[in-house]
């Protein structure tokens, strides 16, 4: 009984929450859907964005993490913000964060960012470099984004609290210069999708579309389409569907928390090169009961992860199918590479056999062409840019940025399914064709 009173309170805390969160958010002006801006940096190889946060409003860089828990941020140095407020153990917030514990922090003698009583926490990680905190403080703050009509971005709408978790400088570690911390887009309630789809009424869905150049702009869209890509395409209405998996297990670096993955997996049942079937051991491509295997879509590696074998028989089918192509030494991290003089060119990059990821069926497959298959190393050499994962990765195929630039992944949480459009580059477009430039 007392279990069900307290279900039935936190409910109407939550119920409140978003009454007060939508009421406080929205205008006379209702956004259909959000768009941010992303760039590539070129040293590491990470997509980056910018998001503005705070009173007075604070232009904060971040780096994309597709199956990102979270926002967090770096609240040690110089954050300062006067609507900053800690989740309080017990409140809607911390219902919506799933905090993993509750704690009185003692290390600053007055309250502060990330140091505050009876505070609520929970365990953002940096995939950049394979660590988490468990301590970071969940909090509330304003943020602005901009708006979009699909074909260019409208007026900036204000969300005065949007959840996010406060950590310590350290964790910032391996991120691009400047970045203060990380963007999640994964499949839980305190990421972005779903915080900007709750409180402002549209779909529960999002869709990416990475720029391969680091001097362009790529985008990030919140709610459905249209994605508009000059010259007029509408890439929404071209995508191809297969379903998005849960698996049971984290699979970030919080396996103790005993939560599903929030990160984002599909069903690859086989993998053929120039239409030819690459032996592989398919019970590899599988989630097994312990959350091991199967294949995730991650911005976390800068190029494809295969487990050793898998990658063994992809590149030993790749190099047969260019044997007229001369072999030159491994460039790390890569193992399998070639003299680029002897490889031509086309629309969508070097001219190559193309990489099926077999997905639902045999009719459904996503195609890797050349521009997102090799990597010119330098002059005269030319790689495929997939990377030797061990031979007990996590999971067994980790689809990296590389591989998911100039193309447009449209992510439906509400639905689980992933709708993609394959390059581009074939369609005469680029994720650096959305028009930036307000209309009057």
């Amino acid at each position: 009984m007392a279990s069900n009173l307290c279900n039935i309170f936190q409910f109407l805390l939550y119920s409140l929450f978003l009454f007060i969160s939508i009421s406080t958010a929205q205008t006379s002006f209702s956004p259909k859907a959000l768009v941010l801006p992303v760039t590539k940096d070129l040293s590491s190889s990470q997509y980056l964005t910018q998001i503005s946060q705070r009173t007075p409003f604070v232009p904060v860089k971040l780096s994309i993490h597709l199956g990102g828990q979270t926002l967090w941020v770096d609240c040690e140095q110089g954050f300062t913000s006067s609507t900053y407020r800690s989740a309080i153990c017990g409140s809607p917030q911390c219902t919506i964060a799933k905090p993993n514990t509750c704690y009185n922090c003692t290390s600053s003698p007055t309250p502060r960012p990330g140091c505050n009583k009876n505070a609520c926490l929970n365990t953002p990680e940096n995939p950049f470099i394979n660590t988490l905190y468990d301590g970071g403080e969940i909090a509330e703050d304003v943020v602005s984004i901009q708006s979009t009509d699909g074909f260019n971005p409208g007026q900036f709408v204000k969300v005065p609290q949007f959840i996010f978790t406060c950590v310590p400088t350290f964790l910032t570690e391996g991120l691009a210069s400047g970045v203060k911390g990380t963007a999640g887009l994964g499949r839980n309630d305190i990421a972005l999708p779903s915080q900007f789809a709750r409180v402002f009424g549209f779909a529960r869905k999002f869709a990416i579309c990475l720029s391969a150049s680091t001097s362009s702009k790529g985008a990030v869209f919140f709610g459905d389409g249209p994605y508009i890509m000059l010259p007029n395409i509408d890439i929404s209405k071209s995508l191809t569907y297969t379903p998005l998996f849960i698996n049971p297990f984290g699979t970030g670096y919080v396996p103790y928390l005993n939560e599903s993955s929030s990160e984002y997996f599909i069903g690859v049942k086989a993998i053929n090169i120039n239409g030819k079937a690459v032996p592989v051991n398919r019970k590899l491509l599988a989630i097994d009961k312990r959350g091991n295997g199967g294949t995730k879509i991650s911005t976390g590696r800068a190029y494809t992860v295969m487990e050793t074998s898998i990658y063994n028989a992809v590149s030993k089918a790749f190099a047969e199918e260019l044997s007229n192509v001369t072999r030159v030494a491994s460039v790390a991290p890569f193992g399998t590479c070639f003299s680029s003089n002897s490889i031509g060119s086309t629309r969508a990059g070097p001219a190559v056999p193309p990489i099926d990821l077999v997905l639902q069926s045999n009719n459904v497959f996503w195609r890797i062409f050349g521009a997102n298959s090799m990597v010119q190393v330098n002059k005269d050499v030319i790689c495929l840019a997939f990377v030797d994962g061990g031979v007990r990765p996590t999971t067994s195929i980790v689809i990296g940025g590389y591989q998911i630039e100039e193309n447009l992944l449209q992510f439906d949480i509400a639905n689980s399914r992933l709708g993609f459009s394959s390059s581009l580059l074939f369609r005469q477009t680029t994720c650096a064709n959305f028009n930036f430039t307000s209309r009057a």
